[in-house]
């Protein structure tokens, strides 16, 4: 999947345990381990901007993209705005 989930690089540079971060943003720790693996499809902005607040950082530096071009091809009809 050319969307990876960064947030344990960045618990490690700053020296934070997982455990701590979903005490503080008000979630279980089931469920920042499921983002953490990336096998969530989705997560709340407000769950985003709480994790952006408690390790003082952008969206950018927990999601990366890995360019795909498969990802250009597989849009259908249904994607135009």
């Amino acid at each position: 999947m050319p969307v990876r989930i960064t947030l344990d690089a960045l618990l490690a540079r700053k020296g934070l345990k997982a455990k701590q971060v979903a005490a503080q943003i008000g979630v279980s720790e089931t469920h920042l381990s499921l983002f953490r693996s990336g096998k969530v499809r989705g997560v709340r902005f407000a769950t985003l901007a709480k994790l952006c607040a408690v390790l003082e950082c952008q969206p950018g530096d927990l999601i990366a993209y890995d360019a795909d071009p498969a990802d250009l091809a597989a849009t259908d009809s249904t994607d135009d705005d």
